[in-house]
């Protein structure tokens, strides 16, 4: 199977970039050499893509062109992804047709090797429950994680301490005990910048709220 992708950029204001990955799965015939795929960014266990099945292809169509002796390769629709990202880079914003995630930089919620939250903190975490009041969420991942500076051991403790903190506040704005929450420190794995560079170092030292997309109220 052949993969198009696609990736347009654009300014939605003077503060917000927004990216766009569409990915549209293509019959191939086998035998054929394979599409290669840029590298993406590790995702945390549980936060994959999770598109719906394809509609079914019916392998017989004339119109697929299919040479002789030739077979059509098992179809598969990856999500689509928009990425939308504050000038400063200190919140991200992920959705696919599946899930919604956001992610705040460590440096807007806390002191520097510290789990105690900021003053401004609240008001950004609150902002998150209030989207997740309109997705009507049950699930919610917590996750926290730092750069790969210190060691992995204190990057662990740091990064599910600041977890949990997220997490209490975010338990206290929905007051609703038929929500379910998973929390974990995942220290300096799954990085979605360059850890070489402190402008990478300071994306990755963050924490991700994630939980299902559902019908708005």
């Amino acid at each position: 199977m052949t993969y198009t992708r696609t990736r347009t950029r654009r300014s939605r204001s003077a503060g917000t970039a927004v990216v766009a990955f569409a990915f549209l799965a293509t019959a191939h015939v086998l035998g054929a050499a394979p599409a290669v795929a840029d590298d993406a960014p590790s995702v945390p266990p549980g936060t994959e893509a999770s598109a719906t099945p394809p509609v079914e292809v019916d392998a017989n169509d004339p119109d697929l062109k299919i040479p002789q002796g030739g077979t059509l390769a098992q179809a598969k629709v990856l999500d689509v992804v928009q990425v939308v990202e504050d000038q400063g880079g200190e919140e991200r914003r992920e959705d696919t047709n599946a899930d919604v995630k956001f992610a705040l930089q460590a440096e807007v919620l806390f002191g520097k090797d510290s789990a105690t939250l900021s003053g401004q903190a609240s008001g950004r975490i609150t902002a998150i429950a209030n989207e997740i009041k309109k997705q009507n969420a049950t699930k919610i991942r917590v996750f926290g994680f730092t750069d790969n500076l210190g060691s992995y051991e204190h990057g662990k403790v740091l990064s599910k301490q600041r977890a949990d903190a997220v997490q209490k506040v975010l338990g206290e704005a929905l007051s609703n005990s038929g929500i379910t929450y998973e929390v974990r420190g995942y220290s300096e794995d799954y990085p979605i910048a360059d850890n070489s560079t402190e402008e990478g170092r300071k994306k990755n030292r963050r924490v991700e709220v994630s939980f299902p997309r559902g019908e708005q109220s």
